[in-house]
């Protein structure tokens, strides 16, 4: 390293110690709340401290902190020529959908949450503070907890230094009261905040993006003077050695004064779960320098291990006596171990399997992330209900209070940098973001590296540079294995996967990744539960993370709006509903949520189990659990941005395909035919708290009228904690009678698992019969019958359909906003499943294993007919629910009334390979039973003109 690195990096740790004082305990006599209001001037023309008096009377006044000065009023109102801090995509913007968005007075931006007012800059507050008498003696530290994101201060006008850190607080100090400079009384401290890019961080990082939090001027959490004795605990590092039982404890000591000090050091650990333990030390420290001393902590042998199960967790309590005074430091640490063994993680030597969320720093009701505890102990009780233990923090990290809680409540927790160093920046060239990436990563660890939730780090997301950052980020996991060796280390998340990694956070091991559209396994290959990727962690050497699987979304659920009572405006939302209304079905929006919604859970269960379905695997993280309103808007969870269940699943659900304890099915199809075998073997994936010892495996499979067509159990079982086990196999002859959903249902100890299956009977396609005139083109003959009484069934080529609109059968990806329209553009389908029409086809009102054959077989894959220019009472049989960017009427199969005539509309395939299709060959025979059936009567009137218009080339030759 250059020296002058080597000196950045020494005057870094020396402020580093200011920010771990933070943490201590103190008493109300020696800590004042600088909470309140403050003087504020924006100051647009880098004036500095002049901006107080010089800046316009609209841009000073007065706000509060903690807060940002968006939400209090302040800056601009928003227009497409803000200056966000994020990637816009200027050809979807340009789109006609958004015309009436684009003016500053109607402006609404479709691709993120809106705040109320915009200001990018520097913001100079000042208010007056006293320094109590009682502190003559005392040093004086100024801290405010989160700061975004560049401060300086002053106090009296005389300079106090800058401070850059987007993940830690900013500490001051002030000096010594009594000393020169700091008398006891009255003064005026002064802070410019500036939320301008001080660094390559990335525009989409989640730290600083218009796409995430919002990027906001001010700082939040604990804002507070401290007085401390000249010699005092400034850093106190905890590192627990779990086999041995002990805990070796580095205290950092400072002596501000002119002399040398004898010191004094007690340490006492207290939890709950376990016997205190006590030790100290005497030392003598000289004058103004900084020390570290060393003690050893013997927990004992009834020492209380830290892990999700059991949370529990040491109180340490150091103290510092010298003839300065007394000073206290408290601190949390764990004993907790984290290693990679044999390619996957372990805790305190038992194997895990991390089950984890994303966490982008979306918190809409106040525009930043929380600094108390009870809105994350919140936070991670949802996640936790939901089955998971493991929460990234996507380029970013959180506040202290978000430790102290995963801490107490069992999660682990990947931090990051606050990176993103892509899409423009990169590492390893030189530039500044070198060095603070370094920085940063130093301020994180000492503020945070004592909390046992904290297991995992990886520098930031996606990072780019020579060989993706590779060279860079070589020598950084390096430096912080030996510096920090208490959690692990990658190089970012999704790549490089480099030899240097503690653990791969890879994008490759997913059901469909970017830029696959319809190729994706999910939407070319048959369904089964049976795929897994065994190959690919086993050709890697360290454990194996999946990179933010899922993405899959749900249409809008406009219900939501109301709650977006702070800074954050859905105005996308908005935009959604008002086309969704301008295309005449404002009246299927709660449908689309809840049939969009189910076939979005039915992809998630299967993303994950095909996780825990492969033995050594590290574990996943969703991208996400909740929503995420930016980058287009992609409504990619189950909960919504503020961590509420949406109204289409309920935790226990969720949990049961997602849990510590899992049973699994092995099934190679989700279709069959009576008379077949239905053969599955049955899987857990136990990764709970205990071994289960002696336990049954019982299984049934039961038709969805409540026949019971099979059961049994396996067991007694003896199934150790930490590992994928075989239950046993199970074969089923089918019946062949009646057309069928039956549920194959596995239950062990509490938890308990299904999946659904489709049974039809074996038999041919059925031919059409001679009264059904069975057409792929409207020509006038066939118009001649149907106005003439006859009944058609009007079967139109997808490759023909107008509109380009790309069905498939999994919903969309992440969204078609910022994938530049990657298909599928739909999310799935919604049908009553009580119409006549569906008598022999039993389906649920949403997209389901059994369309698969429908829609997603490759050489038969099904369209969306474009009716927007149909009448609009006509409501399609099967709707195609389309990416609310557009909301188009779509249809799939409809009905109509031409002439005398009765008209059936299908982009569906029912010729093609019926064979290997029995859920197209069962659904061709219900529409036929149905066609020629009195109960087909359709209603709405049809000029055949328009059903031609559904076609690119009214012209083209039918087809053969």
């Amino acid at each position: 390293m250059a020296p002058k690195q080597q000196n950045r990096l020494f005057l870094t740790s020396i402020l580093l110690s200011l920010l771990a004082g933070w943490c201590m305990t103190l008493n109300a006599d020696n800590h004042v709340t600088l909470s309140g209001t403050w003087r504020v001037a924006l100051d647009r023309k880098d004036a500095g401290l002049d901006a107080l008096s010089r800046a316009d009377p609209a841009d000073r006044g007065t706000a509060w902190l903690p807060g940002a000065i968006q939400a209090q009023g302040f800056g601009d109102p928003p227009t497409i020529d803000s200056p966000w801090l994020a990637d816009i995509r200027a050809k979807e913007w340009q789109r006609p959908e958004y015309d009436a968005y684009r003016s500053p007075e109607r402006f609404k931006m479709p691709f993120w949450l809106q705040p109320q007012r915009v200001y990018v800059g520097p913001v100079v507050y000042e208010r007056v503070v006293e320094i109590p008498q009682a502190w003559l003696g005392q040093r004086v530290d100024f801290v405010m907890e989160r700061v975004h994101w560049v401060s300086e201060a002053w106090l009296d006008g005389r300079p106090l230094g800058r401070r850059e850190s987007l993940s830690t607080p900013h500490a001051y100090t002030l000096g010594v009261v009594g000393n020169e400079g700091l008398a006891p009384g009255e003064h005026t401290l002064t802070l410019r905040i500036d939320n301008r890019m001080a660094f390559g961080v990335g525009p989409n990082a989640h730290s600083v993006s218009d796409h995430t939090q919002g990027n906001w001027n001010g700082a939040i959490g604990s804002i507070a003077l401290h007085a401390r004795p000249v010699v005092a605990i400034d850093l106190v590092r905890v590192l627990p050695n779990t086999p041995a039982r002990r805990a070796h404890v580095e205290v950092h000591v400072t002596n501000s004064s002119v002399k040398p000090a004898d010191v004094r050091l007690h340490a006492e650990a207290t939890c709950p779960a376990a016997s205190s333990v006590e030790t100290g030390t005497a030392t003598r420290i000289t004058a103004n320098s900084r020390a570290t001393h060393s003690m050893v902590l013997e927990l004992g042998p009834d020492a209380a291990l830290w892990s999700e199960f059991t949370p529990d967790r040491y109180e340490l309590i150091l103290t510092l006596e010298s003839e300065f005074g007394r000073d206290t430091h408290v601190t949390a640490f764990g004993l907790r171990e984290i290693a990679a063994d044999d390619g996957r993680f372990t805790i305190n030597g038992k194997p895990v399997f991390l089950r984890g969320t994303l966490d982008s720093q979306v918190y809409p009701r106040t525009g930043y992330a929380p600094t108390d505890e009870a809105a994350w102990e919140r936070v991670f009780q949802r996640i936790k209900a939901f089955g998971l233990n493991h929460v990234r923090y996507h380029s970013w990290c959180p506040p202290r209070a978000a430790f102290h809680a995963a801490d107490r409540l069992g999660l682990y927790l990947q931090v990051e940098g606050p990176f993103w160093v892509n899409q423009g920046p990169q590492l390893g060239l030189g530039q500044p973001i070198d060095q603070y990436v370094y920085d940063e990563t130093d301020r994180i660890l000492n503020a945070y590296g004592n909390h046992p939730s904290f297991v995992l780090m990886a520098s930031g997301n996606e990072p780019d540079g020579p060989e993706q950052g590779g060279r860079f980020l070589r020598a950084w996991i390096e430096r912080y294995k030996q510096k920090d060796p208490r959690r692990l280390y990658t190089s970012g998340a999704g790549w490089p996967l480099i030899d240097e990694n503690q653990f791969h956070v890879a994008y490759q091991p997913r059901i469909q990744r970017w830029g696959e559209g319809l190729d994706s396994s999910i939407n070319s290959r048959p369904p089964s539960t049976d795929s897994d990727y065994t190959d690919y962690v086993q050709s890697h050497k360290v454990p194996v993370i999946a990179h933010e699987i899922g993405q899959w979304c749900a249409f809008p659920d406009f219900d939501e709006m109301s709650k977006y009572t702070g800074p954050l405006k859905p105005k996308n939302f908005e935009v959604f509903r008002d086309l969704l209304a301008r295309n005449g079905q404002a009246h299927m929006a709660r449908r689309f949520l809840m049939s969009s919604g189910r076939l979005q859970l039915l992809c998630y269960k299967e993303e994950i189990e095909a996780a825990l379905r492969t033995p050594g695997y590290g574990g996943f993280q969703l991208l996400d659990l909740h929503d995420f309103p930016g980058q287009g808007t992609a409504l990619v969870g189950v909960l919504d941005p503020f961590w509420d269940p949406k109204p289409y699943v309920t935790a226990s659900e969720y949990r049961s395909f997602c849990g510590p304890v899992t049973p699994l099915a092995r099934l190679p199809r989700r279709v069959y035919t009576g008379g077949e075998a239905l053969e599955a073997s049955l899987q857990v994936a136990q990764f709970g708290a205990t071994d289960l010892i002696g336990v049954d495996a019982t299984w049934s499979l039961e038709t969805s009228e409540g026949i019971v067509l099979a059961s049994g159990a396996f067991g007694p079982l003896d199934l150790p904690a930490g590992a994928l086990h075989d239950l046993g196999d199970i074969r089923v002859t089918l019946p062949s009678e009646q057309p069928t959903r039956a549920t194959l249902r596995v239950d062990l100890a509490d938890s308990a698992n299904q999946w659904d299956v489709w049974i039809y009977p074996d038999h041919d396609a059925q031919p059409f019969p001679d009264d059904l005139i069975v057409t792929h083109h409207l020509d006038d003959a066939v118009i001649q019958e149907l106005e003439a009484g006859g009944t058609v069934l009007l079967l139109l080529d997808a490759t023909r359909l107008k509109g380009d609109v790309a069905f498939g059968f999994s919903p969309v990806f992440w969204n078609t906003a910022w994938t530049d329209n990657q298909p599928p553009h739909t999310l799935g389908i919604h049908l009553d499943p009580e119409h006549p029409a569906f008598r022999f086809f039993p389906t649920r009102h949403h997209t389901d294993w059994q369309w698969w054959d429908l829609i997603g077989y490759p050489d038969a894959r099904a369209g969306a007919m474009l009716i927007d220019h149909l009448p609009p009472d006509l409501e399609p049989v099967v709707r195609p629910i389309d990416t609310w960017f557009r909301s188009r009427r779509l249809a799939a199969l409809f009905e109509a009334r031409v002439g005398e005539g009765r008209l059936m509309v299908c982009s569906f395939d029912l010729t093609t390979d019926l064979d290997q299709r029995p859920a197209a060959r069962q659904l061709r025979r219900s529409l036929i039973t149905y066609m020629r059936s009195k109960a087909f009567s359709p209603s709405v009137d049809v000029d055949p003109a328009a059903i031609n218009k559904l076609l690119r080339d009214t012209d083209a030759q039918p087809k053969p």
